[in-house]
């Protein structure tokens, strides 16, 4: 039987949706890959967005006395990577999100809903290849 999730889970997705984070999901990837339980993945329409989003979040959980292991990308704003062990944020400048598309790799990994996205509207929905994106 698998242990419970962590209770603080909605810590993490407040803090990303705490700068504006779009397009978020949640998969559970615990039966899939050692690497951690949970990768959190969303988006910014900016490389500034991206950055400031990764920063908020650390800043934000790091006042709840949550730090990370370590980070990635956080000055390129292409791909902000916050590893807290058990949980993985990725935030992804939107153009670069459809490129890897961690959601395909991953489609095995169920989706977790949490309170705070369900203020959320149309979370899951990415923009289409076609559609135009912020450019910085």
């Amino acid at each position: 039987m698998m242990e419970p999730l962590d209770d603080n889970l909605d810590l993490y997705v407040k803090a990303a949706l705490g700068k504006k984070a779009c397009h978020l999901v949640v998969l559970d990837v615990r039966r899939l890959t050692s690497v951690a339980d949970v990768f959190i993945i969303c988006s910014g329409q900016s490389n500034r967005q991206v950055s400031a989003i990764a920063e908020h979040i650390q800043q934000d959980l790091k006042k709840q006395g949550i730090r990370p292991l370590s980070t990635d990308g956080l000055k390129e704003g292409h791909w902000a990577l916050l590893d807290y062990g058990h949980i993985i944020i990725h935030v992804f400048y939107e153009p670069v999100r459809r490129f890897y598309d961690l959601e395909g790799l991953w489609v095995d990994a169920k989706r977790i809903k949490t309170e705070s996205m369900s203020l959320v509207e149309d979370e899951d929905a990415l923009p289409r290849a076609d559609e135009e994106a912020f450019i910085d």
